[in-house]
């Protein structure tokens, strides 16, 4: 099977047709070309997967570090606790709405009449019934005059007021305005995204496919240009809860959204912006040409539990410090989940999300008894030596691909303990020491790598010499073509990206083959107890789930078709479980066969024990 790790960085390294599924298959030849051009959106399966994995090494991660509850800010100096809050907002409060729409984070310009975007009076505080659809929402649309601040990465804001009927949120508005009766936030509404543009051309021709003005702009800007976007969707809402907060013990994170009063101590009504259903694909850069944007805002209660989830899905992630996209789902990822919740059915969805926390614990078993298995295991005999140095090669070129294609930093995390399992491999496969009488240069020790015994002595180095002879009359000559297609027909970056991009693209679609050579040691051994068969169950039970949701989910041909290889594999294995039956002289997973069990006689029956008469006394002579 497939090194731990390879698969997950290859799904992550280049998602689409050609991708590695978690079973180890891969696409097509063209498949894997087009991924390298191109970026494909991940399949709603493999997205749920990553999700759950993520949220589990998050949270294993925080629970370590996590902060017990704040605590409770005295009231007096007696230490007396505060006593709970109330909402300033009371239920079935008359509000006033004001939207104004600014250039300035901090807004005052109360008297332009432009910067007054939408005001919605006799709003009622709790109400669910009313407005158009009878479910309490109000909407608002128009468009929005930029200027040429905004055309060029400018950044806009949107500052929101609610009063009570009957005030006004100007401070200067003295008979109008009161402190009390007014909660504000405000939001940058453009949002600043990243593009990336890597300069490729054909190594042979020297032409790109390329757009002029593209190569242009990288250029003049460098090869990450941060772009202002816009979406034309955003949801108010405002949390109808009456909770008796207690300032200080309210938990993360709905303590960032929890404002008190700093006199009265009560908290104001909890103002959330909603934009968790705006896809990344709706965004649009916003550039010179563009002089009005359109903008549609609602206004919609919500309740206190679909708040807090939503604040949950919003909160930054506390690993931040670490890198901007460290635990960090990256933008395409979310639309997936978003586009997955929206689009499939429930009943569906919901057997995804088990079938996932499932597919996960099998990965996770599998991955422990492969670590177990190599770490007791005693005799290499029936076992691919060569194959563990394959596994190797192949994690190393995985992971210069990543690196050379700048990856998320945790799957080159994951990938690069990979490479560390499979290197720790590799001392159990063979004898590995350090030679202190032959140094190198006279000053460092030479590692000295040599097969076991039970591996020389055993016929099964000489058919896995012969399993990877026949096997390199078909690899080679298929690399070969591979190179000379991705040379003739791909753009790279250079000869090296070359290299690794042909290398990896080759391991994509022909990986599969390097699974073959046990099953030839197999049979010219006439055996298979010398195999791993717990860790090769849970893959194949995962095998089992990746063709399931292969069919299920909409995905592409080619990838169902990869998804049933490594079934084929595993299927061969269980015939030679069953034709090569259980003896005496094969061995097991401990290097012991059924002729080194020796039941041992059982002991003979002991003599028993001499009783000596006693010695007559003798008689008293006589005087």
């Amino acid at each position: 099977m497939a090194a731990p790790g390879t698969e997950a960085a290859a799904a992550a390294a280049v998602p689409g047709p050609g991708q590695v599924s978690s079973n180890g298959s891969a696409g097509d030849a063209a498949a894997a070309a087009e991924t390298q051009r191109q970026q494909a959106a991940p399949n709603a399966w493999q997205v749920i997967k990553g999700v759950l994995f993520r949220i589990f090494i998050i949270w294993a991660i925080s629970s370590w570090f996590r902060r017990g509850p704040a605590p409770q800010e005295p009231s007096s100096t007696g230490g007396t606790p505060r006593a709970p809050s109330r909402n300033l907002f009371p239920k079935d409060t008359l509000m006033d709405l004001y939207v104004y729409i600014s250039e300035h984070e901090h807004f005052t310009d109360f008297n332009v009449s432009s910067a007054l975007f939408w005001q919605q009076r006799d709003l009622v505080y709790g109400d669910w019934t009313s407005g158009d659809n009878a479910d309490g929402c109000y909407e608002h649309a128009g468009d929005v005059a930029i200027s040429q601040s905004v055309q060029h990465n400018g950044s806009i804001y949107v500052h929101v007021y609610f009063t009570k009927s009957g005030f006004h949120p100007d401070p200067r508005q003295k008979n109008l305005y009161r402190r009390l009766a007014t909660v504000h936030t405000s939001r940058m509404i453009n949002k600043y995204k990243r593009r990336r543009f890597q300069k490729t051309k054909n190594l042979l021709t020297g032409e790109t496919e390329a757009d002029p003005e593209m190569i242009k702009r990288a250029e003049d800007y460098g090869p990450v240009e941060v772009i202002s976007h816009w979406h034309p969707n955003l949801t108010i809402n405002m949390v109808d809860d009456h909770t008796p907060w207690v300032k200080g013990s309210v938990p993360p994170p709905l303590d960032q959204y929890v404002k008190f009063d700093a006199i009265s101590g009560d908290y104001y009504p909890i103002l959330y912006f909603n934009d968790y259903w705006n896809l990344q694909k709706d965004y649009f850069p916003i550039n010179e040409s563009l002089q009005r944007l359109p903008f549609r805002l609602s206004f919609c209660p919500l309740s206190l539990w679909r708040w807090q989830l939503y604040a949950a899905q919003s909160t930054k992630s506390p690993w931040n410090f670490l890198g901007e996209d460290l635990y960090e789902q990256s933008d395409e990822e979310q639309d997936s989940v978003k586009v997955a919740l929206l689009e499939t059915n429930p009943y569906l969805l919901a057997l995804t999300i088990i079938v996932s926390i499932v597919h996960s614990i099998f990965e996770f078993l599998a991955f422990k008894n492969d670590i177990q298995f190599w770490n007791s295991r005693q005799s290499l005999e029936g076992l691919s030596v060569r194959s563990v140095f394959f596994g190797v090669f192949q994690s190393l070129v995985v992971l210069l691909y990543i690196l050379d294609n700048e990856t998320n930093f945790v799957v080159q995390a994951s990938v690069f303990i990979g490479l560390l399992i499979d290197l720790w491999k590799i001392t159990k496969v063979m004898d590995v020491r350090l030679d202190r009488e032959n140094k190198v240069a006279g000053l460092l020790p030479r590692l000295s790598v040599k097969d076991k015994s039970t591996y020389v002595e055993s016929s099964t180095k000489v058919y896995d010499d012969m399993a990877f002879r026949y096997l390199s009359w078909i690899l080679f000559p298929l690399l070969g073509c591979y190179a000379v297609y991705s040379l003739l027909y791909l753009e790279h970056k250079g000869w090296y990206s070359w290299v690794l991009s042909m290398l990896y693209g080759f391991l994509l679609t022909f990986g599969f083959i390097t699974m073959t050579p046990q099953l030839f040691i197999n049979y010219k051994l006439k055996s298979v107890a010398h195999l791993p068969w717990r860790m090769l169950t849970y893959k194949a039970l995962n095998t089992f789930i990746d063709d399931l949701f292969a069919f299920v989910i909409k995905m592409p041909m080619m990838y169902r078709i990869g998804c049933l290889r490594d079934d084929v594999v595993f299927f061969i294995y269980l015939y030679q479980r069953w034709i090569y039956r259980v003896d005496l002289t094969r061995v097991n997973e401990f290097g012991l066969s059924g002729e080194d069990t020796v039941t041992p006689p059982p002991p003979h029956p002991s003599p028993p024990p001499t009783v000596l008469a006693p010695k007559p006394p003798e008689d008293k002579k006589k005087d």
